[in-house]
């Protein structure tokens, strides 16, 4: 380790929808700094973000490669975020670098976790040089020295933290447009789970979960990494076997009974940021919006007059109708989930699931998507759950379902907001 970069501090680099990352980040370990930073020219970098985290998963399932979790009896997928996150700085330290790049390190966390990881961090920021790169300003870590905000390719210093955004909702004017068909669903419970329970081996992860939703209601569905959010989330989309043969109703029917996870799905809209790279393609925002009412990654079939108009009413209400033709691709991310929490609501489907929906964003984009789903939950009869490990200001669920960890398993605790 290298004393002498440890003594010239500590960085935050505060990034935004302009801020080209993945250079800034390449440019610091392949020995190419700023001028700013030109003192960890030469030293040996180490990466911990999401994306190295991803290409570890990529060789355990395509090689069988473990390297994170060699010695251990789970593979990296099926440990939370936190146990990932703890294996990840662990690899790196035994390698012994000169600084390490925190790429938004505490996306995906539970508070403790962050707690937790904070006080790690610290302890090795006194023998190691820190990168942090955040896009949340609450998210700074307290024993950072210097300050820079990614403007593009463009790093400005600041003598003191940039003021990102204030935490205040901001308005959406005008109303969200009307679905194009209503749903023929006369029941007030859309989805009831009565005394579920999951284990995987001999391991219990649910554990007598009652959960009743109802037409209308919004939701915010809080717990810690590990608590089962996921294994819950996958059982009312019909994705997880585990909820055969138990009192699990998904919009009347018991699961199990002869529904197709299709019929199920056509009746939700469904968004986790790892969906956009799915659309890689060269799909307009019109078309992003159109595919939405049938579910598919791009358009098949010439849109019809009402499809178009209805796109129009969407980009106009988010503010993005100018960029109707742009493609996808090259949004900004705040853009992009914009587009795809309007693409998942389009129908007004009967449940809209929004997983982590504003991981990564600025403080800015988050505080956007926030005022839309705020209006979409007042505007509609749509019932929505939104999985978030961060409190969002602003957000405004009705209730909050928390998963409260155990040694026999998650239990449920319904709340107010």
């Amino acid at each position: 380790m290298n004393p002498t970069s440890v003594k010239k501090g500590h960085w935050a680099i505060f990034i935004d929808n302009s801020s080209d990352k993945t250079h800034f980040i390449q440019s610091i370990l392949h020995g190419n700094p700023p001028s700013d930073l030109s003192i960890l020219k030469g030293q040996k970098g180490a990466l911990f973000s999401k994306l190295a985290l991803e290409q570890f998963k990529v060789e355990e399932d395509r090689h069988d490669i473990k390297v994170l979790t060699k010695g251990i009896a789970q593979n990296l997928r099926s440990l939370s975020s936190g146990e990932q996150k703890k294996v990840l700085l662990k690899y790196i330290l035994e390698d012994v670098p000169d600084f390490i790049v925190l790429d938004n390190p505490f996306d995906n966390l539970d508070t403790e976790s962050q707690e937790e990881l904070a006080k790690l961090l610290k302890t090795i920021s006194m023998d190691t040089a820190i990168v942090q790169i955040l896009s949340r300003k609450k998210d700074l870590l307290p024993f950072i020295t210097h300050y820079a905000s990614l403007k593009k390719r463009n790093l400005w210093v600041h003598t003191n933290p940039v003021p990102l955004s204030q935490n205040e909702s901001i308005p959406i004017l005008g109303s969200i447009p009307l679905p194009l068909h209503q749903w023929k669903y006369n029941s007030k419970t859309l989805v009831d789970l009565k005394k579920v329970t999951v284990r995987f081996g001999t391991k219990t992860v649910l554990n007598a979960i009652d959960w009743r939703i109802q037409k209308g209601e919004f939701w915010q569905l809080i717990g810690k990494n590990g608590s089962g959010k996921t294994t819950m989330l996958s059982m009312i989309t019909g994705e997880n076997p585990k909820g055969y043969g138990q009192e699990l109703y998904i919009f009347g029917h018991k699961k199990g009974s002869g529904e197709s996870i299709w019929e199920l799905k056509e009746k939700m809209g469904y968004f986790t940021p790892t969906m956009t790279d799915k659309f890689t393609g060269y799909h307009t925002l019109e078309h992003m919006i159109i595919s939405g009412l049938t579910d598919s990654i791009g358009l098949y079939t010439k849109p019809t007059e009402a499809q178009l108009r209805l796109a129009s009413e969407w980009l106009r209400l988010i503010g993005m109708w100018t960029l109707k033709n742009t493609h996808f691709h090259n949004l900004t991310m705040g853009q992009q989930r914009l587009i795809m929490t309007v693409r998942a609501m389009v129908k007004h489907p009967l449940l809209l699931i929004l997983d982590e929906p504003t991981a990564g964003l600025d403080d800015a984009s988050a505080n956007l998507l926030v005022a839309l789903v705020n209006k979409m939950a007042r505007e509609s009869d749509t019932a929505i759950i939104f999985v978030s490990h961060r409190k969002e200001p602003g957000l405004n669920p009705d209730f909050v379902y928390e998963l409260q960890m155990t040694p026999q398993g998650s239990r449920g605790n319904k709340k107010p907001s």
